[in-house]
């Protein structure tokens, strides 16, 4: 008796089977052939809108799509932030990510709704962000010693205004509260535009923002720059003292951004975005128009280095939050 043969499969099965192994790579060939979408986690104005806004003009060039930004701001990055770690993972979402939504958050919220390490896929990190310690200029302080002095003057009274929990601007205030001593009381808003203009109108005593927020009110007089929390004086306020200068030891609260995507977008995809991104942020154009705006950019680096930030800045700041007690509300 003749044994079963076993059937063979026809030409368009051995096709389906192929394609089946591929789509990632075919995907990644193709692509972009729609407009990409930058999420931005915070209000528009904001120092780091400038700097997403500046990148997504480039980047559009760069890949012959447009590069749509979306501002979803609010709690201090987290909300864009769980927006785009669920996103597709198609190549086609961008999300602008910051010591604050990678870091600050973990500390901040028992639930953040995503891990930056495993629902996100770091592509590279741009550069640095300078913040400015700024009073109205109807306060009297004019210098970070006089603040502090009005801070133990009325423990617990003295305000101050950020985008929200969990951003470097509210870590500014843990970080000053743990090296001096002095007890204040942080109010959240839902932007920094309106944080800034909060202190403009006395609502609230001080504020430590990204340069390019402040740096128009203060060339106008609305406020007062007592100092930058880099560890080196900033070449758009050289006259203005680092927060060591100003007597605060080892203060230093140096605000970077960068990009990630969902986890598991194409690598070709990653590798591209990394290539571009870091392109960009060389360009004589850029680096000059955001270091006008206080944003000093990074020397290009392969996704790796981004996460191995991520990884040291969670290690520094994660005990800080936790002994500062700090949490969202």
């Amino acid at each position: 008796m003749a044994q079963p043969r076993h059937a063979s499969p026809t030409r368009r099965q051995v096709l389906a089977g192929a394609l089946t192994l591929v789509p990632a790579a075919a995907r990644a060939a193709e692509w972009p052939e729609r407009p990409l979408r930058m999420i931005i986690p915070f209000a528009p104005g904001a120092g780091a809108d400038i700097v997403g806004r500046t990148f997504a003009e480039e980047l559009a060039k760069a890949l012959g799509q447009p590069v749509v930004v979306d501002n979803k701001g609010g709690a201090g990055g987290l909300l864009g932030t769980v927006e785009g770690a669920r996103a597709p993972a198609d190549g086609y979402t961008l999300l602008l990510t910051s010591q604050g939504t990678t870091v600050f958050n973990l500390g901040l919220y028992k639930t953040p709704g995503y891990d930056p390490l495993k629902d996100l896929m770091p592509v590279t990190t741009a550069g640095i962000l300078t913040n400015v310690v700024v009073v109205s200029t109807a306060n009297p302080a004019r210098t970070v010693a006089d603040l502090l002095a009005q801070a133990r003057a009325k423990p617990g009274e003295i305000t101050y205004g950020s985008s929200g929990v969990g951003s470097s601007l509210h870590m500014s205030g843990v970080i000053l509260e743990q090296r001096t001593g002095v007890t204040m009381q942080h109010v959240p808003y839902r932007g920094a535009p309106t944080a800034v203009l909060a202190v403009v109108n006395g609502e609230v005593t001080w504020g430590s923002f990204n340069a390019p927020t402040v740096l128009g009110q203060i060339k106008a007089g609305k406020l007062r720059a007592l100092a930058v929390t880099t560890r080196d004086r900033s070449a758009m306020l050289p006259d203005v003292p680092t927060m060591i200068e100003a007597g605060v030891p080892d203060f230093e609260v140096a605000t970077w951004l960068g990009f990630a995507v969902p986890t598991g977008t194409p690598p070709a995809i990653v590798a591209r975005l990394n290539t571009e991104l870091n392109r960009i942020g060389q360009l004589a154009q850029v680096k000059e128009k955001l270091l006008v705006q206080g944003f000093e950019i990074l020397p290009p680096a392969p996704p790796e280095a981004a996460r191995t930030l991520i990884e040291k800045d969670q290690a520094i700041w994660l005990p800080i939050i936790k002994q500062s007690g700090a949490k969202a509300e």
